[in-house]
């Protein structure tokens, strides 16, 4: 196969990925602190002997948006979002994980949990506890929790050290392996929930853009085959 053959090949390996990508946000654009992904192209060439280059595409870099999302407002009581560039901190098997998915709830054992049961971590990084039927629960705007105006505990809002090096682990929790601080610069609101970030109609028109590309990649491919057996046909009646 010639280098434009190489190249197609690539690219419509990239855009298989990316129409996965585009799916995947269309399918949580509904899901509570959801980040829409995307996909970054890139190119390798390689000097080839006697010849043309040869290039590769790939497009299997992955991209999040960290645009924040709407705030609907639910009324729950433990439905917390985030205003500002912040993060709660759940702690899971694994370690502690960031995420924007503030509807949270009491777990059997009086824990704050995420909807995986997941305990949500105070300031200290230690488990928040919220006693069951002690009275009305508040937060303030910088996460401190209080029962009937009594504290209870705050809330960690952090921000990570390398907001472009975090990964993704699910569709609204990520690890930051270079750490993370203490943000100031966020708000929590109580009643509300924030919303994903994924713009359903652009995300639509970019899957018919990518399946529009993807098709016209299959037609030269298939020109190309066509003309290579046309070249190897003549070669051989040739001789």
């Amino acid at each position: 196969m010639e280098s434009t053959g190489y190249i197609t090949l690539s690219r419509q390996s990239g855009l298989q990925r990316e129409m996965q990508v585009v799916a995947n946000n269309i399918a949580n654009a509904s899901t509570t602190g959801y980040r829409a992904e995307g996909v970054i192209f890139s190119e390798y060439v390689r000097a080839a002997d006697n010849g043309p280059s040869l290039s590769m595409g790939q497009g299997n870099i992955g991209k999040t948006s960290f645009e924040q999302g709407g705030l609907t407002k639910t009324g729950g009581t433990y439905d917390f979002a985030i205003e500002g560039d912040g993060y709660f901190v759940v702690q899971t098997p694994q370690g502690d994980r960031l995420t924007r998915a503030g509807a949270f709830s009491p777990s059997a054992n009086g824990e704050l949990v995420t909807p995986d049961g997941f305990p949500v971590l105070d300031a200290g990084r230690a488990p928040l506890f919220v006693p069951a039927g002690a009275g009305t629960l508040a937060v303030s705007s910088d996460g401190t929790l209080s029962i009937d105006g009594a504290p209870l505990g705050q809330i960690a809002i952090v921000r990570p050290l390398e907001p472009l090096a975090m990964v993704r682990e699910d569709g609204v929790m990520f690890r930051a392996d270079a750490g993370d601080e203490p943000t100031e610069d966020a708000r929590v609101l109580q009643g509300f929930v924030e919303s994903s970030n994924v713009n359903p109609l652009l995300e639509l028109s970019r899957m018919i853009e990518v399946q529009r590309a993807y098709e016209m990649g299959q037609s030269f491919l298939k020109t190309e085959d066509e003309r290579v057996r046309a070249a190897v046909k003549t070669l051989t009646q040739s001789q």
